[in-house]
Formats: C-alpha cells, structure tokens, sequence
C-alpha cells in the first residue's frame, strides 16, 4: 500500500514537471504582441449648420463661405428666412446663397423678427454670418453688431447690469423641439434670483425678448448664464448704456475655465474696464497678464483681482492697456468667465465689447469686414504663449480675392492688422485667418471703427473657431458599449 501511494505521487511530479516544460516551452515561443495604434480624432468636414442674426432690423446682414481646396466639393446652398415653426410658412421670400468664397451681404428693414441661416453641403463648411448696423436715433448711437449665433445647450455672457445699462436678452428657438431655458445672474454681490422666475418655455419657431432689469434690476455689473434643460436655444445680449455713451452687443464668452484668454483689444485711446465672474462656491485671486505689441507683463498696481464666490468684479485697466492692441490672459485656481468694455473717444462715447475666446487652431473666419468712407476694419492677433504665423485672406464681394498675407506673431506679442478691402469689393469684405503648420496658439479679434464728427464710433468681435472642420470622437472595439 505504501509504495502504491509513493508510486501516485511520483507520477503527479512527472506530470508537473512535463507541464512546466511544455509551458516554458509556449511561453518563449509566442508570437510578439501586435502593437495597438492609439486611436486618432478623425476630422470630418461640416455637413451642416444653423445661425440666428438675433436682431437684424436695420442692419445689414453678411454670410460667407470661404472655399478650402482641403475640402470635398459637394452640392449644398444657404438659406436665410423669418425664424417660424417647423411646417408653417413664415412669410417673405427667402434669399439663397450658392456662392463659395465670395461675401453675400443684404439690408434688412426696420421691423421683423430674427434672421436664419441654414446650410448644407459644400456652403456649410466654415460658413459665417453677422450683422451690422450703425444707429444714430435715440439713445442708440453708435456701431453695434454682433455674430449670428448658433443655437446650443449653454451661453454665457459678461458685461455691465441692468443698473448701468438698458440690458436685453434675446432668444430663438429654430429647432423642432421646444427649449427649457433657464437665467442665471451673477452680481457684484453674489447670484441674483428672480422673484419672477428665472426660466421660460421657447418652443419651436419662436423668439423672445426679455428686458434683463425684469430679471435682476440692482446688478451694475453682471456675468448671465443662459442655459437648457433640454432643447437648444439661441441666445444674445444687446447693451445700450444711453444718451452719448453707446451701444454694441456682448459676445459670447467662452465657458468657466481656470485659465481665460481675451483678445481683440484694439489700439485706441479710451476707456478699457475688464469684468470677471466667479460662478463657483470659492473665492478666487485671478492674476492678469496683458500681452502688448513689446511683450508680455504683469500690469503694475493691476497684477490681480479679488474675485468672491458667486459674484462678478470689474477693474479698470484704461492706464495700463489704453492705446495699445492687447490681449488679456487671466488665471485662477478656481474656473472665471470674463469680458472687456471698450470705449471710444469723442464728445458723445460709443462702446464695444470682448470676450474670453479659444484660440483659432483650425482657423477663424469674421463675416463683416469694412473699409469705406470713415469706417476701418482692423485684426487684433496675439500669440500669448508661443510663437505663431498665420495666413490672412480677404474675400471680397465680388472680383477675384487678393494673395493672402502672412503674418508673423513673436511668442508673448500682439500685432495690429489694418485690413485694405479688395479693388471691386466696394468697401466690403471678409476675413479669414488660418494658421500655419507648427503655429503656436493664436488669439484675435477684429475691430470696426468709424471716425465721426462727435466721437469715435467702434464695434468688436473677438475671432471664433472656424466651423470648418469638426474633430470626431476616436471608436474602438470595447465590450464596455454594451455591458454595464
């Protein structure tokens, strides 16, 4: 019995031992593993797009699509109508451009409602549109235009309150599925609730305007978040600050984040008055660093502002960035939104605003360029961080599109760009900025001005990201998509 068991267990060790080996064996022997690439974001070319001109009356509405040789060339066309409920005829002729790489520009009437801008195919592809419209009667005297927006989830906005200026909030709805809007007012003193509520129902084909002093009357600064609980709503924001001290729209600032960029600061005389909102549920120091024509600096005796939580904060800054085009790069340990007055010179002020903005990676295109009788058109470039080179192109109304120009940004420098219209555009144009392979980031705005008899009048559009290029999300097999 004895050696039966020794006998057992000296065949388990045999086994174990010819397992071993045959292991060893496989292990050494294995085909090398087959190197996973990482999964790349595609770029895929825009296939469609949607802007409200929020209020187009009397002013004169530009859409451009630049042509891109990168770019598939496909049947597509723009339309511009009455905003209206899907399935209803809002009435009036709709205008259509099939036109690539050529400025579209129309006057629109005093009265109507907003404007839409829907395109497809090869005339979406880094389509643009703004309006523009020089206002003289009144309390509103001054230039004032602002990008035709695209509706979304969230906006935000920065900018003196109601209690210093006649601020007014309008909103579109083109889609087919209702909006839930909701208002959020960020004051000096902290968030503003409104004792009339602080949301609406925007359904499909309609607009609104509401007065923001309905809202909140007391803010003399303020920071509005304009979000949905579902849908998508087009949103903007018109300022008029009264008798002989301007009028212009706020651009959307880009989202709270702990480092903001904001650029297109011009390089005139006048008052520069910087606003900075804090959201969150902690104080903050943000420091702020002014990118200059000569470098980069901490501006003396302006080097930072106490933000508290929930609350907006301004600081003038007329003595440390007037008279020089400028950018502005603000960092907080907690995330800002932030935006900047401009004002204009003369007997009777206009003013313009700027805004946090990204930077232009896959280029920027600004649909409302002029230059004709006193009116200007200047690009505020600025590379905070690294060195950059772009290529500018104007493409004019009509006739053939000048060489592109090549402009060249020192790390930590801005530069100022008069822009010459095209022979045959009539002092009409627009404006594309690509940079070049390699380019470091790059930060801009464009500036009109007009020299009048009784004061500058001036209007600012800080550069956005060009809807030329959409970067699709990398797919990978993964079991994850379908178990829990």
């Amino acid at each position: 019995m004895r050696r039966l068991i020794e006998n057992r267990f000296g065949l388990l060790a045999l086994v174990l031992v010819a397992l071993g080996a045959l292991y060893g064996v496989a292990y050494v022997s294995r085909p090398a593993p087959v190197a996973q690439a990482r999964p790349q974001a595609v770029k895929a070319p825009v296939e469609s797009v949607t802007a409200v001109c929020p209020a187009p009356s009397g002013s004169r509405v530009s859409v451009v699509t630049p042509a891109d040789p990168e770019r598939p060339q496909t049947p597509g066309s723009a339309t511009l109508s009455a905003i209206k409920a899907p399935g209803k005829n809002g009435g009036g002729k709709d205008d259509v451009i099939d036109r690539v790489g050529l400025l579209w520009q129309r006057d629109v009437a005093a009265g109507g409602g907003p404007l839409v801008v829907d395109a497809d195919g090869s005339m979406a592809a880094g389509l643009e549109s703004a309006q523009t419209a020089r206002e003289t009667s009144g309390t509103q005297r001054g230039l004032a235009g602002v990008r035709c927006v695209e509706p979304g989830a969230e906006s935000w906005f920065v900018g003196p309150g109601p209690a210093a200026a006649e601020m007014t909030l309008y909103l579109a709805n083109p889609d087919s599925a209702p909006a839930n809007v909701s208002f959020m007012v960020y004051s000096g003193e902290g968030p503003v609730l409104s004792e009339r509520g602080n949301g609406v129902v925007v359904k499909p084909g309609e607009h609104r305007v509401i007065r923001l002093r309905d809202l909140a009357p007391s803010p003399l600064i303020m920071a509005l978040q304009v979000s949905t609980s579902s849908g998508r709503v087009a949103a903007a924001v018109k300022a008029v600050l009264g008798e002989g001290r301007g009028v212009d729209w706020l651009p959307v600032a880009a989202a709270p984040a702990t480092r903001v960029v904001v650029p297109g600061v011009p390089g005139t005389a006048g008052q520069r008055e910087l606003y900075v909102a804090a959201p969150g549920e902690r104080d903050t120091v943000v420091r702020i660093r002014a990118v200059l024509e000569d470098g980069s600096y901490a501006l003396k005796n302006k080097e930072t502002l106490e933000v508290p939580a929930g609350s907006a904060s301004s600081l003038d800054l007329s003595t440390g960035i007037g008279g020089q085009p400028a950018a502005l790069v603000l960092e907080s340990d907690v995330p800002i939104v932030a935006g900047l007055k401009i004002t204009g010179t003369g007997a009777r002020q206009d003013v313009a605003f700027t805004a946090g903005a990204a930077s232009v990676d896959l280029g920027s295109v600004v649909a409302d360029g002029r230059a004709q009788g006193k009116q200007t058109s200047w690009l505020v470039l600025s590379a905070p961080f690294a060195a950059a080179t772009v290529e500018v192109r104007l493409l004019p109304a009509k006739g053939e599109a000048p060489a592109p120009i090549e402009v060249t940004l020192p790390a930590a420098r801005t530069k100022e760009l008069r822009l010459t219209p095209p022979k045959g555009s009539k002092g009409g144009f627009s404006v594309l900025v690509r940079p070049k392979p390699g380019s470091g980031p790059v930060y801009g705005g464009r500036v009109l001005d007009e020299a009048a008899k009784d004061g500058q009048m001036v209007t600012a559009q800080p550069l956005a990201m060009a809807r030329i290029w959409a970067l699709v999300p990398p797919t990978v097999d993964s079991p994850g998509v379908v178990l829990p």
